[in-house]
């Protein structure tokens, strides 16, 4: 069952001068700890019993005590404001010092070659902040899902938001296993795709991705087919790896697998460039200490990457 947590507008106004009044037992002392005058602290608990409809203080030349209402009252708000108070410490220490859970979403292709030394170096640099990675293809509203920042390649990020540079521009290789290209020979030209099994890439709105090329500066986008479809990169590359087909991928995701003649890349002259893999997160006025050092960790590793 959902609860209404609605609060009235000036609830709280004169519980703290109420709870200081109760636990010295005297108006003039709860001044003194509140740093107000008197008057002010009596004012505060009469419109604090206007609100409430009861007399909480049985009040004497003499002394001050508590009427039924106010001991009932006490008991319950000392301690839900006790946990007001310490809820915020907690909000405040998160505020001062990097410390906390920092969520980010990421896709699954940039984990394995970027993400894992630098968040490595990170957790070590600051064992106060616990990092979730949400390794998932899906551009998600940030906000909504609750993640301090995110990180996509530039021509996805939306322009209201703060980008951090992590990579340089890099292009989109095809590449192909040796044993299929010596099955199915290697193409020359776009238009050559037509005859090869493309793996094709399921984008997260459910639409399948075309694959782009440059052909002498003119851009140019390819409905391609083939019998395999995947959701995210690496599985694209683990099927060309594997001979099924042609796959259109981040160069710096088959580097290795180049390397070491996994796979070779075709048609690279017609290869396009993305303008790399940024880190990206709302433009707030004040930017949580625990995100803070993140963004400065990322920078710092790539001006010494540089």
């Amino acid at each position: 069952m959902k609860q209404n947590f609605t609060v009235r507008q000036g609830a709280l106004d004169g519980v703290e001068a109420f709870l200081s009044v109760a636990q010295h037992r005297s108006f003039r002392r709860a001044a003194t700890e509140l740093a107000v005058t008197p008057s002010a602290i009596s004012q505060a608990v009469r419109a604090l019993e206007a609100r409430l409809g009861a007399v909480l203080f049985i009040r004497t030349t003499r002394s001050v005590g508590l009427t039924e209402a106010g001991e009932r009252f006490l008991a319950r708000a000392r301690p839900a404001f006790e946990e007001l108070v310490a809820a915020s410490g907690a909000a405040r220490e998160l505020g001062q010092k990097p410390a906390g859970l920092l969520r980010l979403t990421v896709p699954r292709s940039v984990v394995p070659i970027l993400l894992e030394p630098l968040i490595a170096s990170f957790c070590k640099a600051y064992p106060e902040i616990e990092v979730e990675l949400a390794a998932s293809e899906e551009l998600v509203d940030l906000a909504a899902g609750g993640f301090d920042a995110g990180i996509r390649m530039g021509q996805f990020i939306n322009p209201d938001m703060i980008a951090v540079r992590l990579t340089k521009p890099f292009p989109f290789a095809i590449v192909g296993s040796p044993d299929y290209l010596a099955r199915r020979g290697r193409p020359k030209r776009p238009d050559d795709l037509r005859e090869h099994a493309c793996l094709r890439l399921r984008r997260s709105n459910g639409g399948l991705a075309p694959w782009s090329l440059n052909d002498n500066g003119r851009s140019i986008e390819l409905a391609v087919s083939g019998s395999f479809i995947g959701h995210d990169f690496p599985t694209l590359v683990g099927a060309a790896i594997e001979g099924v087909g042609l796959a259109q991928v981040p160069a710096p995701l088959v580097a290795g697998a180049v390397k070491e003649k996994k796979l070779v890349r075709v048609l690279e002259p017609f290869a396009t460039t993305t303008p790399g893999v940024f880190l990206y997160y709302p433009g707030h006025r004040q930017i949580m200490p625990k995100l803070r050092a993140f963004i400065d960790h990322v920078k710092s590793r790539s001006a010494a990457a540089r």
